[in-house]
């Protein structure tokens, strides 16, 4: 089916694709309240609207909203869109679930240039999107309610368990897959290596699926 990508828009890739799969897995029924933070093309919003969820997408881009907003009308869903950075448009509610595809790579002193970095780009560490879901998500959740992130291996999964945990949720790595680089983290590979967040010639990495579930 056709997906609408408005320029400047990061399409769906192979994180996203496996986000999905753990996505399917969870319990969706009419009316459950989802939340998509950093949404994109929308996929994974729509995925839970199809399912009957009430969907709310964020993102900071008017074009992604635009697309994802697009994209959920083409599958005859109609998807809440806000723009805004993480959960600031969305003060003072709750959901049973939300899904994030959050930046992650670690960002050299010298990014690539282009409006799409923003995409991936997140800090020295890669973990300033993370870290901020990580510690802020418990609040935006309904009791029992479940936060499904994905990323990279890179980027410290044992630290966004910890920091989950020590948030009030319980956290579990529900899926794990190993794949070589994709291209932005080729081209950093030696930046990489040189500060310590893989070991020399390393060039694959684990993606991961982190399910924290409201204590």
């Amino acid at each position: 089916m056709l997906t609408v990508c408005l320029p400047g828009v990061y399409a769906a890739r192979s994180d996203t694709r496996f986000l999905l799969e753990s996505l399917s897995c969870e319990h969706i029924s009419a009316g459950s309240k989802v939340l998509d933070i950093g949404t994109g093309t929308g996929a994974l919003a729509v995925a839970a609207a199809v399912r009957g969820a009430a969907v709310t997408a964020v993102d900071v881009s008017r074009m992604a909203l635009a697309s994802a907003f697009c994209n959920g009308l083409l599958r005859g869903r109609r998807i809440r869109i806000r723009r805004g950075d993480l959960f600031s448009p969305v003060r003072g509610h709750r959901f049973d679930l939300i899904v994030s595809n959050p930046p992650y790579v670690p960002e050299s002193p010298f990014p690539a240039p282009g409006s799409q970095s923003r995409a991936w780009d997140a800090g020295p560490a890669g973990r300033e999107v993370l870290d901020r879901l990580c510690v802020q998500s418990r609040r935006m959740l309904a009791p029992d309610g479940v936060l499904l992130i994905v990323q990279s291996s890179v980027a410290d999964v044992p630290k966004t368990c910890d920091l989950l945990r020590r948030s009030g949720l319980r956290p579990e790595v529900v899926a794990r897959a190993r794949g070589r680089f994709g291209p932005v983290m080729r081209e950093r590979a030696l930046w990489l290596e040189q500060n310590g967040l893989i070991t020399a010639g390393t060039r694959d990495e684990d993606l991961v699926v982190v399910r924290g579930v409201r204590a």
